[in-house]
C-alpha cells in the first residue's frame, strides 16, 4: 500500500509493486492554450515575444531592462533586408546602459580573463620544494649512472 509525506512544498509518494502492477487511472488534463501562466518558447503562438521566457536569462528586467526589450523588439519585427540593420541605435543604446553596469553585465574579455585567471593554478611553495627535491635527485641519479658503468669505447679499443 502507498503511503504519503509533506515534506515543505514537497510531497512524497511511496508505491509498491501492487501499486504498480495495475494500469494507472489517472487522466491527464488538456493543457489550455490560451493560459498566460503556461510556459512557452521566446516567441508566443501570437508572434509576441514572451517577455518571461527563461532562455532571456533576466535581461528583460533589471536597470537595462527597457534597453534590451526596445533592442530586442526592433531586430525581431525587423522587415530590412539585413535583419536588424535598422536597430543599431537600440543596440548601442542597450550596450551603453549595460557599461553603466559592470558588476551586472561584465563584458565577455572581462569574463574571459576571470576565468583564465581562475583556471589557472599557481605553484605552492609545496609543490617548489617538490620540484628542487626531484630535480636534485636526478642530478645526483646521473652523476651516480657515470661514476658506475665503465666507458665500454675505451674497453674495447684495449
Amino acid at each position: 500500500m502507498s503511503s504519503v509525506r509533506e515534506e515543505g512544498k514537497d510531497r512524497i509518494i511511496f508505491v509498491t509493486k501492487e501499486d504498480h502492477a495495475s494500469p494507472s487511472s489517472a487522466e491527464l488534463v488538456e493543457e489550455d492554450p490560451n493560459d498566460p501562466y503556461e510556459e512557452r518558447g521566446l516567441i508566443l503562438p501570437s508572434g509576441e515575444i514572451n517577455w518571461n521566457c527563461p532562455c532571456l536569462g533576466g535581461m528583460a528586467s533589471g536597470p537595462c531592462g527597457t534597453e534590451f526589450k526596445d533592442a530586442f523588439s526592433c531586430f525581431h519585427y525587423s522587415k530590412e533586408d539585413v535583419k536588424g540593420s535598422d536597430c543599431l541605435e537600440n543596440f548601442r543604446a542597450m550596450q551603453e546602459c549595460m557599461q553603466r553596469y559592470p558588476e551586472l553585465y561584465p563584458q565577455e574579455d572581462e569574463k574571459e580573463q576571470e576565468q583564465e585567471q581562475s583556471s589557472e593554478t599557481k605553484p605552492t611553495s609545496q609543490d617548489s620544494a617538490s620540484a628542487e627535491t626531484s630535480g636534485a635527485n636526478s642530478s645526483d641519479t646521473k652523476e651516480d649512472s657515470d661514476t658506475t658503468h665503465p666507458n665500454t669505447e675505451a674497453s674495447g679499443e684495449s
